[in-house]
């Protein structure tokens, strides 16, 4: 296929989020796996300030190397997209006249949390209508949002936890009867940022009754966003499901189920323990009773049909001892490092990484722009 009859994707990554370094490695590995003799890659990275950068396409430097995360640089020309169908880029450079990068048919919005996996990419490129990967504007924004996605999950009738939001004026004004809400939730508790990912800002208190250390977990979770909140602890076992848009109208495929099994020294399954302890495992297939495993793949796709996902997702559960599965998060934009769950699921239910990133590509180019 020649140049001109490749079909362009700009792949963008980075960001302004806490994720922007997980987000720069899952573009490296998608970079290193998307078929170049039929897409040509137009890399784009955004700073953690904003700015939008053409950067290498080399993945190699979008790697962790001996625990160093890799980042966009600050340095170099900026990016502009011009405002018309289909979508256009100029490389822009003080004192310069803009030079055309050239249209783009898909993008692939590999960011991760806040500015980008939350609806906001996708409203912009909703505005200047080209084609892009994954959930829309509502679905981003609403799965971004823990409160508001378990929210419409227990209005479809989908189990989660017991869960408190925590926002910035309560925290601000009560914060008595905050701390007094989250000690009725039981012993056990999870503090989080409300629209953050990765295991960001995450605090485990073992006893939710000991105000101080509530107040001080809420307090980490705020240094990533202003909204928090509160999770009761389940015991159980961690489940995870990959969701993948179905072809042709056709109902979401549902991965093989994975059990996340957690480096030794860790509490649960934090940043560290995900992407650079060597300790943390996945079980694929996890190893639940068929009707279990029946269970869970079932209640991923009502999950994404709930939040009106398209594309992909990754749904994580609680399998609890109480022999109930639990909802507790769903990832419109799921990390695609050599260590995410996301593709080792896909892999092992025959779809490899190449034909992943492929499908994923195909479905975005095959979606209509504009209300759908």
């Amino acid at each position: 296929m020649s140049e001109q009859q490749k079909i362009r994707v700009a792949v963008v990554f980075g960001g302004r989020s806490s994720e922007h370094e997980i987000s720069c490695v899952t573009a490296g590995s998608v970079m290193s796996a998307i078929d170049t003799d039929r897409y040509e890659v137009v890399p784009i990275g955004i700073t953690r300030g904003g700015d939008w950068r053409v950067v290498t396409a080399d993945p190699g430097e979008l790697a962790i190397v001996d625990g160093r995360l890799p980042s966009v640089s600050d340095s170099g020309d900026g990016l502009a997209l011009a405002l018309d169908t289909p979508a256009t880029f100029l490389e822009v450079a003080p004192d310069a006249v803009p030079r055309l990068v050239g249209r783009v048919d898909v993008v692939l919005p590999l960011l991760h949390g806040p500015f980008g996996e939350d609806g906001t990419i996708q409203g912009l490129l909703e505005m200047v209508g080209v084609r892009y990967a994954g959930a829309g504007v509502f679905a981003s924004a609403a799965s971004m949002d823990k409160v508001f996605m378990k929210a419409l999950l227990t209005g479809q009738g989908l189990k989660t936890g017991p869960y408190l939001a925590v926002g910035d004026r309560a925290w601000a004004t009560d914060r008595k009867h905050v701390l007094d809400n989250v000690a009725a939730l039981g012993d056990v508790v999870f503090v989080k940022p409300a629209r953050a990912g990765s295991s960001m800002g995450i605090s485990r208190v073992p006893d939710a009754t000991d105000a101080e250390a509530v107040a001080a977990a809420i307090e980490a979770a705020r240094l990533h966003d202003p909204k928090v909140i509160v999770e009761a602890g389940i015991r159980g076992r961690e489940i995870e499901c990959g969701v993948l848009e179905g072809l042709d109208g056709r109902a979401p495929d549902v991965s093989l189920p994975a059990e996340i099994h957690v480096a030794e020294g860790h509490d649960f399954y934090d940043f560290e323990a995900k992407y650079l302890s060597t300790g943390s495992s996945l079980s694929i297939p996890a190893d639940l009773p068929d009707e279990v495993t029946r269970r869970v793949r079932r209640l991923a796709a009502e999950a994404f049909d709930a939040l009106g996902c398209e594309g992909l997702a990754r749904v994580d559960f609680f399998y609890g001892d109480d022999g109930e599965v639990y909802v507790n998060e769903v990832n419109t934009m799921p990390g695609f490092t050599p260590s995410s769950a996301f593709p080792q699921m896909w892999a092992a239910t025959g779809l490899d990484y190449p034909a992943l990133v492929d499908r994923l590509v195909r479905t975005a180019l095959n979606r209509r722009t504009g209300l759908r």
